[in-house]
């Protein structure tokens, strides 16, 4: 009986700790006491003040976890540098593509309810781009252009991944399609007029795709598109979708796609260096205040949250914990498990830097056996993204480990604080 008893005892410790495990929320710790070493960590402290003094970048707020413990949390510099304000660690980021994954996860959220299939054509839930065509001749005196039917159907999958044939606007590297999209006004980002999503992507249907949906890889407007599409399987606007089954869950109470009044002097402008100066970057694409002064009727999925580092490290820890935070579970483990698979098999093949490094899942670039051997970026299995104005991000699901760093500038020229940052914080491990 004895025996007996203590196989139980045995068990519910087992089953605590397995619970504790998959269920670990953010709290504040010492890097000590979660196995990293502080002085290690202070490495970042010397490297973010050196990149300061050089001018690469005005400022920045970093954070760090492991195992569910925030063990390192600063600001550095200055977030208006004309007006000497300091960066704060509470401050809210546009995380523009940091969004694509957080749409991404609400589509799967409706994927687990058996809504569709990712095979699925697109068609079948936005008849619009049932016949969809591919670009043929262009002609860049007028931008008018000629076509061809494209050999299949975009597919769900196809948007999550990026292979879907569509370009992305403004910022687009291909001029072609950067102009068709121009001439037909579609929305990248945000729009001062009362626009939807659904206006903008009935008119994008309507466009020539560049390739065969599944043909190539693109970084585009498909996770624009699954705005939409959450829109219409779940009958609700893409912000109270995300709101209802991911933010508040998850405690993400500060980000939002247009900020309420009591966030908004919270949100800090973006910077570019002007003859060795930093200043606050305009751009006539489109507002660069959209997330206090737009009309606040288009949803970006793509790119349109605004929001806090502790944030989207909530929603990281997530990820790390297998779809569940602090009880409550977003998405099933076998889900999440998937999403990191290779989903675009080859197409990153033969590519330089980050391509060769990962593969592409459903929702980040995961990192494979050769970026893994390269040394500073990971283990196997990491994932990670970033934003277009200088916010990056990654995971190590087997360190269990998060790194944030956040710089809020929009350059013509690279700076290397991110490798660095993840090089210094992988280093920190010491158990």
């Amino acid at each position: 009986m004895k025996q007996f008893l203590q196989l139980l005892l045995i068990s519910a410790i087992i089953i605590q700790s397995s619970c504790t495990e998959s269920s670990q929320f953010l709290t504040e710790s010492t890097p000590e006491s979660v196995g990293m070493s502080a002085l290690r960590l202070s490495y970042i402290d010397t490297m973010i003040n050196h990149a300061i003094e050089q001018n690469k970048i005005p400022g920045a707020v970093i954070l760090v976890a492991r195992h569910g413990k925030i063990i390192y949390h600063k600001a550095f510099g200055y977030s208006e540098f004309q007006k000497q304000i300091p960066f704060r660690g509470n401050d809210i980021f546009r995380i523009a593509s940091q969004t694509k994954a957080i749409t991404s996860t609400a589509v799967m959220i409706l994927w687990e309810q058996g809504k569709f299939n990712l095979d699925d054509p697109i068609s079948m839930y936005i008849p619009e781009f049932k016949n969809m065509q591919v670009l043929d001749t262009f002609n860049e005196t007028d931008s008018t252009y000629t076509t061809k039917p494209t050999d299949k159907e975009i597919t769900i999958r196809h948007l999550l991944t990026h292979s879907s044939g569509l370009g992305y606007g403004s910022i687009d590297g291909n001029t072609s399609i950067r102009k068709i999209y121009a001439k037909a006004g579609i929305i990248d980002l945000s729009t001062p007029n009362s626009t939807t999503i659904e206006e903008n992507i009935k008119k994008l249907a309507t466009l020539p795709l560049l390739f065969n949906p599944g043909e190539k890889y693109k970084y585009s407007e498909g996770l624009d598109v699954l705005g939409y599409f959450i829109e219409v399987m779940s009958g609700l606007p893409l912000d109270e979708f995300l709101r209802i089954n991911i933010f508040e869950p998850l405690d993400m109470q500060e980000t939002w796609f247009y900020l309420p009044d009591n966030l908004s002097e919270r949100l800090i402008p973006v910077q570019t260096l002007v003859n060795e100066n930093w200043e606050n970057y305009t751009t006539q694409r489109y507002n660069i205040n959209y997330p206090v002064q737009e009309n606040k009727t288009y949803f970006s999925g793509g790119a349109g949250l605004s929001g806090p580092i502790n944030d989207y490290a909530k929603f990281l820890q997530m990820y790390l914990n297998q779809g569940e935070y602090n009880g409550k579970r977003i998405l099933s483990r076998t889900t999440v498990d998937f999403m990191m698979k290779n989903q675009i098999g080859n197409l990153w093949e033969n590519m330089s830097g980050l391509f060769a490094q990962n593969h592409y899942g459903l929702a980040f670039a995961v990192l494979n056996e050769n970026g893994a051997s390269t040394g500073g970026l990971g283990s196997i299995g990491t994932f990670s993204w970033g934003g277009i104005y200088n916010t990056q991000y990654f995971a190590d699901p087997e360190e269990k480990i998060i790194g944030l760093i956040y710089k809020q500038t929009r350059n013509d020229f690279s700076e290397d604080t991110y490798e660095k940052f993840k090089q210094i914080v992988l280093a920190s491990v010491n158990d």
